[in-house]
């Protein structure tokens, strides 16, 4: 259920992103993957003033969406380094809003439980791979992993998943619920017809997914 403190802090996360350029300046942010980033290159990338990119930075992190850190860019220290940059980087708090209230995340953590209990995790995976293969052929894999929630960013390895949509079951049962992240994206891969491009394994890392989808050898 949704306690009155969750419902405030979720309507104004939620009304922080009302505004196009705080939206789009939150997207840049979660486009940067696991690494902070300045209002400079927020401001490019929005193509609009380091002033403004600030307030809206600033804006969202009043609500509750974004953490800041302070570091010095050029890597010199020391008198003459100049003063640390402000960093802006994805909260990981999550914020969620139900009108009336409903109270999935107690159903899905109590499923979870008996899924482990029961020792069916066989059968999730199952399940989750299925799930995955029903992609319309040919969708583009980074706009399909996009739009299960996993904020992909390519990296040189291939693509880093920088966030996990099941992150609070995963925190509470990670072998249960990252094994059926790795057999649903796999089952994506599948669907959409790039199983033979790429493939999906285990890498688990703080601040992002526990899978990384990777480019066969043979490509």
């Amino acid at each position: 259920m949704t306690a009155p403190d969750e419902l405030d802090s979720g309507l104004a996360a939620l009304g922080a992103l009302t505004d196009g350029v705080r939206r789009a300046a939150y997207r840049a942010v979660l486009a940067a993957g696991t690494g902070p980033v300045g209002r400079d290159e927020v401001a490019e990338a929005l193509g609009v003033g380091r002033t403004l990119a600030a307030f809206h930075l600033d804006k969202l992190v009043g609500a509750g969406l974004l953490e800041v850190s302070y570091a010095r860019r050029s890597g010199r220290a020391g008198p003459g380094a100049g003063r640390p940059a402000k960093l802006y980087r994805a909260s990981a708090a999550e914020h969620a809003v139900s009108v009336p209230p409903r109270d999935y995340r107690t159903a899905a953590e109590l499923l979870a439980e008996s899924v482990e209990r029961s020792g069916a995790d066989t059968a999730l995976f199952d399940v989750a791979r299925e799930h995955g293969r029903r992609t319309p052929p040919g969708t583009d894999v980074r706009e399909l992993l996009a739009a299960h929630g996993y904020l992909p960013v390519e990296t040189p390895a291939g693509i880093q998943l920088t966030n996990c949509p099941f992150h609070r079951l995963a925190e509470q049962f990670p072998p249960l619920i990252c094994g059926m992240n790795l057999a649903m994206v796999n089952g994506l891969l599948e669907g959409a017809g790039a199983a033979a491009g790429w493939h999906a394994r285990m890498d688990a890392a703080p601040g992002r997914c526990c899978v990384v989808v990777s480019k066969n050898k043979s490509d």
